[in-house]
């Protein structure tokens, strides 16, 4: 079976655990964005100061492979907008090492995406509604649609999707689109691109727009009708599970993130900086965390229900919303329909 961002099995899972090693990289090259997505992850209100050069950009991505990192995820900000995203992807390429980028799509032009296809980037656009008027206010812009699909018209010139050029949409899940959510699934199979939907983390912008939420029940309900869709439509199996539709999230096992300004995370949801890169290496940060290790060792430390849950041995819930919404990285998670209190809200 495969889990997290669709590669990693679990036996190399549990293999680099044992060696301390990673399997991949998430990083921030910069956090400039032309998106103000109501969901988003990062705080606007934080000035995109003090960045990494693309020197110590180099050197940090040098220390994850190292540690045996495979692949590099590229998080942004704008990913597509970054002034020296071309030297980056071929500095990469010449590593070894597989590429993913999550993008909204606004700076790939041809040049770009022939780029991408050379490379075999794999690529995850962001788009949440077929519907212009919905997307256009989830990204907080007014031509966000037209952009998305002119960006995706343009991938599709490149290549994409084929079995060497990886194409997935990457989609929120929102009381605005949960409607239209099991006829995009559909269109996405079809059209051969992968479905990456997951439930929306509680921070940042996303704390600040209620109007977004939707209740664990209905995750539940979605969940358990995508996998009908693709248990009866197109001959897969799994088990509906949050926080993503048809995969699992195991990333602490085998990855951190690193911010556009140096500092180590756990992932984009536990916002605990462990150290800065540009004060220590990324091996000591990762070996002397208490939080990386808590995470490693999950099956002993986390708390409540996710602690005792039937999918335990395959499932932490969202670290990301246990943290942003009880301040504990162990808690149970408050977004899953497995956990009682959630079905009392």
């Amino acid at each position: 079976m495969q889990l997290y961002n669709f590669e990693f099995t679990e036996e190399e899972i549990r293999a680099a655990v044992a060696d301390d090693r990673l399997l991949s990289m998430e990083i921030e090259f910069s956090r400039v964005c032309n998106f103000h997505c109501s969901y988003c992850y990062v705080d606007n209100s934080i000035e995109c100061e003090n960045e990494l050069s693309i020197e110590e950009i180099k050197d940090i991505i040098d220390q994850a492979k190292e540690l045996g990192t495979r692949k590099i995820i590229i998080l942004g900000g704008e990913p597509s907008i970054y002034p020296h995203l071309i030297e980056m992807l071929f500095f990469l390429k010449d590593k070894g090492l597989e590429i993913e980028m999550f993008t909204n799509g606004s700076g790939i032009d041809r040049k770009l995406a022939d780029v991408l296809a050379e490379l075999k980037v794999r690529v995850a656009l962001k788009l949440n509604s077929r519907d212009e008027k919905i997307q256009n206010q989830l990204a907080g812009k007014k031509d966000a649609f037209k952009t998305i699909n002119r960006a995706l018209q343009t991938l599709k010139d490149a290549g994409y999707p084929n079995r060497e050029l990886f194409l997935a949409i990457s989609t929120i899940i929102c009381k605005q689109n949960i409607g239209e959510l099991p006829a995009m699934w559909r269109w996405l199979r079809e059209e051969n691109i992968e479905p990456y939907f997951e439930v929306i983390t509680p921070q940042a912008n996303a704390l600040n727009n209620s109007w977004l939420n939707v209740a664990p029940g209905e995750l539940k309900t979605l969940f358990s009708e995508l996998s009908s869709i693709d248990q009866k439509e197109f001959n897969r199996s799994w088990e509906p599970q949050p926080p993503l539709a048809g995969n699992k999230c195991m990333r602490h096992q085998v990855s951190c993130l690193v911010t556009a300004t140096g500092d180590v995370m756990p992932c984009v949801g536990v916002t605990i900086p462990l150290a800065n890169i540009r004060d220590d290496r990324l091996s000591s940060i990762l070996k002397n965390s208490e939080v990386i290790n808590n995470l490693k060792n999950y099956r002993q430390m986390i708390k409540g229900e996710c602690h005792s849950c039937e999918k335990a041995s395959e499932c932490y819930g969202c670290r990301g919303a246990a943290y942003q919404l009880t301040g504990d990285y162990l808690a149970s998670d408050p977004t899953c329909w497995r956990n009682s209190r959630s079905e009392e809200e």
